[in-house]
């Protein structure tokens, strides 16, 4: 449909339905741009709680234009717009914390990415699985692409994770320079070599096989003028993550110091933020019985967090000369082999019941209840 079509707009709603951009899309990144106006005119502010709160809806408004976008220039373009821009949020939000005076934040990111992943393969997957199979009881997926998932994430994990604990050029859970381009560059390839597999050489195996396809499968593309729109509010509203993220990071860490809880709550808050709306996304497919969409966004949400968002950092502590701890404890790398494990057995059969949901979701308990009382 071309933008002449459509019949012009006689009221402001109209515009945004023309648009296809939701006002809260709109509201949630201009309110983002007045507060950071009144901190630099150093008139004020809007306070912490309503900045949190700007914060989240901002997250909330660039995953969604990013998705707008995405439909519109289609795959494999669309899958990488998506995934920059959260890794942008993310990494907006990790680099802040580490410029930050409160407590050691130099891992800050190896905490935020080991939450994203005990966050997907057992909190989303867990409540999929158990949310799909109460409702439909068994449900099937193509096994093919799951464990070509599965199989790169493992990968990207353990080079990421816990291959820098057992690394002798640089004392301590660290990289050396030379290790930490190497590691970043691996895993550029990885992602990339993943997304061609997933879009275009083997699209098939990534594609539901007998489920009932939602009646917006085959919805038009956006118009330009909506895909253009909404990128012009993703750059604001990423430009205001950014920026609010930088302010309220102290205040954020501090109170979690303040509370005597660990410092690697604030990765867990970190990825449940990001990870939000891939989350109800997922849960929404997989209660409408589309297990294969719902294990593609959960899974594929997994390796973009790897795959992005390390070298993203390791450029960042480059360049900066920031410090970098990517190896995870003891304690966490036993919480990593397990989640692998069950994920190959209980995603390795083709078939789910609520069984492997409610496994994964204890595993996820276990690992925030240790988090918090380690």
């Amino acid at each position: 449909m071309n933008d002449e079509t459509i019949p012009p707009p006689s009221t402001k709603r109209a515009l945004l339905r023309r648009l296809a951009l939701p006002w809260w899309t709109i509201a949630f990144p201009l309110a983002g741009v007045a507060a950071i106006l009144l901190s630099l005119a150093k008139v004020g502010g809007i306070g912490t709680i309503v900045a949190i709160v700007v914060l989240i809806g901002s997250v909330l408004a660039a995953v969604h234009h990013a998705e707008v976008v995405a439909h519109r220039v289609g795959e494999p373009f669309g899958t990488l717009v998506l995934a920059v821009a959260v890794t942008v949020i993310e990494v907006s939000l990790i680099v802040s914390l580490m410029l930050s005076d409160a407590g050691d934040a130099s891992t800050l990111a190896r905490d935020t990415v080991f939450a994203a992943i005990m966050i997907i393969l057992n909190f989303i997957v867990g409540l999929c699985l158990l949310a799909g199979g109460i409702r439909h009881g068994e449900q099937r997926f193509t096994l093919r692409g799951v464990s070509a998932t599965l199989c790169v994430l493992a990968a990207m994990a353990v080079l990421s994770l816990v291959l820098p604990n057992y690394t002798a050029t640089t004392p301590g859970p660290t990289y050396a320079p030379s290790q930490l381009v190497f590691v970043a560059v691996v895993s550029l390839i990885l992602y990339g070599t993943f997304v061609m597999v997933q879009t275009v050489r083997h699209r098939d195996y990534f594609l539901p096989q007998g489920e009932a396809l939602p009646a917006d499968a085959h919805a038009e593309p956006p118009t330009d003028t909506a895909a253009w729109s909404a990128f012009a509010v993703l750059l604001v509203a990423l430009v205001v993550v950014v920026l609010l993220a930088k302010d309220l990071s102290p205040t954020v860490e501090g109170a979690i110091l303040g509370a005597s809880l660990p410092l690697a709550l604030v990765g867990v808050v970190i990825a449940a933020l990001v990870l939000a709306p891939e989350s109800l996304a997922a849960y929404r497919a997989a209660k409408r019985n589309r297990l294969q969409t719902s294990l593609n966004l959960a899974l594929g949400s997994a390796l973009a967090t790897i795959g992005l968002t390390i070298p993203a950092v390791a450029i960042v502590s480059l360049l900066l000369d920031l410090p970098l701890a990517l190896g995870i404890s003891a304690k966490s790398v036993v919480l990593l082999a397990l989640s692998l494990f069950v994920s190959t057995l209980s995603l390795g059969t083709g078939k789910t019941t609520v069984l492997q949901g409610a496994v994964h979701l204890v595993i996820f308990a276990a690992y925030l209840f240790v988090t918090i009382v380690p």
